[in-house]
């Protein structure tokens, strides 16, 4: 029997390097997207369809809607959101649950204290059939890009940026990362 994972996809250079990971290690593979309201869903979205097609996963897109607005940074509860989000309304039921989190970021939904407490919780809500997994939780964003190259993605199929604009704002953490990285190309529109 094949074991399965969904990714939670972003459009991004580290979950796209996920899925690519998690197919490398026999995994069947799925994806998931989350709009949320995000500034950036469009932009994302068609990303994910792009990379969807690179990769040979389906990926399945969700809303969930709210008046409010989100800027740029930090979105507290973000990554638990989307967890949830997953098992509630993604249809995530059984297999790995996987992040593309890296070592170096601040936020505490992408540190190895949240991996380790929302683990369990999401195991006990689905009675042992789903565990959250972070592949690159001890990984540099240097050393997760390195495989990301190896992958053969195309670095044009990949979006990062947090204020959903074609070109890299150059001010969010997203694009300071590819700019340092000399990636700043963002898919196109």
């Amino acid at each position: 029997m094949q074991r399965h994972a969904t990714i939670l996809l972003s459009g991004g250079i580290d979950s796209a390097t996920c899925a690519y990971l998690m197919k490398e290690e026999g995994y069947d593979v799925s994806g998931l997207y989350v709009d949320f309201g995000q500034v950036s869903a469009r932009k994302e979205r068609h990303a994910i369809e792009l990379l969807s097609d690179k990769l040979s996963i389906t990926t399945k897109i969700i809303e969930a809607s709210t008046t409010d607005k989100f800027g740029i940074g930090e979105l507290i509860g973000r990554n638990a959101f989307l967890i949830f989000s997953a098992i509630l309304l993604g249809g995530c039921c059984e297999g790995l649950l996987v992040l593309g989190i890296h070592s170096g970021t601040t936020y505490f939904d992408c540190s190895r204290a949240f991996v380790e407490r929302i683990g369990p919780l999401v195991e006990e809500c689905t009675d042992g059939r789903v565990g959250v997994v972070a592949p690159f939780l001890d990984w540099t964003k240097d050393e997760v890009y390195k495989l990301f190259l190896a992958s053969g993605i195309p670095i044009a199929q990949t979006y990062s940026c947090e204020r959903g604009y074609d070109e890299p704002c150059g001010v969010c953490s997203s694009c300071k990362d590819r700019a340092r990285l000399e990636c700043s190309l963002n898919v196109a529109p």
